[in-house]
């Protein structure tokens, strides 16, 4: 049964996906961040797996619409929509009451412009209290890390559009990096290698399932073959080809060496004693782009470092949110920087972080 009293959800914003955690549910809601509209009037038609379903099989008075890219709005007004859907959706169609307190995740290094678009966005989809916490943190309390130790952790999070490397300690990010690649970047690699290697159109979801499938066997040197369906660019009827694994290794290099070069980049750049940390503890993937198959011990052996898979890494981010949201009331737990709060009168965090947990 929903608990109807317990006003707080923990939310990941994501590109690909939007993810809703409450307390005693765990998460609610996982659904993609895409919207159906029609071109004419703007009317909605789909959102989220619906919408998504719906991604190259549309007649043309209809337009699909990605609202969030690189973890922030692109279309406020399309992101509001979508948000207050999926709000309904998990309290059985009906609005959410005065006073609910909802935490989203953020990329870190975001402008306090696209903060706000995400606090205004959130606020009119039906919240009354707003806190924005940076991704690399959620996702490091998500994967169970012991953050509030005096000892570095280096979180990796792989998400749809964006990598982002971080080091934390003391209940803080102590370094972060990021990079405009994820895993959509590869699945954009594959749509255009395919176009131009066999002349074959084919769709992102696709795309897709061939980082899935095949990403083992290109992590590993292994030579497998797969059967790929779409439509032939010179005669536009459809056909099927057998593609090599192999096809797609320089593909998925760049991509590797893009995220080798943050983490590098991470390290270098910190404390000398939370770099022995690092490599004594390992680095953390987390992140849907972290379950392509073999990734872990690719970078294990690009950096010379352990590298494992948190649990469930594409839940990392959601679960953690939720953690540090109902965490908030203990002062002091968690440095300010990364945790910052609105209200719809605007309270201080220092007002936030002293209310509390009801």
């Amino acid at each position: 049964m929903f608990n109807w009293f317990d006003h707080k959800l923990g939310i990941d914003l994501g590109t690909s996906n939007i993810r809703i955690y409450q307390k005693g549910r765990g998460i609610v809601l996982n659904e993609p961040s895409v919207v159906v509209q029609r071109k004419d009037n703007g009317s909605t038609e789909a959102v989220g797996k619906d919408a998504k379903e719906m991604i190259g099989r549309m007649p043309t008075h209809l337009d699909i619409l990605h609202p969030i890219e690189d973890g922030v709005i692109a279309n406020y007004d399309v992101t509001t929509l979508m948000l207050k859907y999926f709000l309904r959706e998990i309290r059985g169609g009906q609005r959410w009451l005065k006073g609910t307190h909802v935490a989203v995740s953020v990329p870190t290094g975001i402008t306090e412009v696209k903060k706000r678009a995400i606090q205004d966005a959130v606020q009119q989809a039906g919240a009354s209290k707003i806190t924005l916490i940076e991704e690399p943190l959620a996702a490091a309390m998500g994967a169970n890390l012991a953050v509030n130790e005096p000892c570095g952790h280096l979180v990796v999070n792989i998400g749809g559009a964006t990598t982002q490397a971080a080091i934390i300690s003391l209940g803080g990010i102590v370094i972060s990096n990021s990079i405009p690649k994820g895993g959509m970047t590869v699945d954009r690699s594959i749509v255009e290698w395919m176009k131009k290697r066999h002349g074959l159109a084919i769709g992102l979801p696709t795309a897709e399932d061939l980082k899935i499938q095949l990403g083992l066997a290109v992590m590993t040197g292994a030579e497998e073959y797969i059967e790929v369906k779409g439509r032939n660019l010179a005669h536009g009827l459809p056909q099927k080809i057998n593609l090599q694994s192999m096809e797609l290794q320089s593909l998925f290099d760049e991509y590797i060496h893009s995220i080798v070069e943050v983490i590098r980049l991470t390290i270098e750049k910190c404390p000398p004693e939370l770099a022995g940390d690092v490599m004594q503890c390992g680095i953390v993937l987390c992140g849907g782009g972290a379950l392509v198959g073999g990734l872990e011990h690719r970078l294990q052996a690009e950096l010379g470092i352990p590298v494992c898979i948190a649990e469930n890494p594409e839940q990392c981010v959601v679960l953690g949110t939720g953690k540090l949201l109902y965490s908030l009331p203990e002062k002091g737990f968690f440095k300010k920087n990364q945790v910052s709060n609105t209200t719809k009168d605007r309270n201080t965090i220092a007002d936030q972080l002293g209310e509390s947990a009801g």
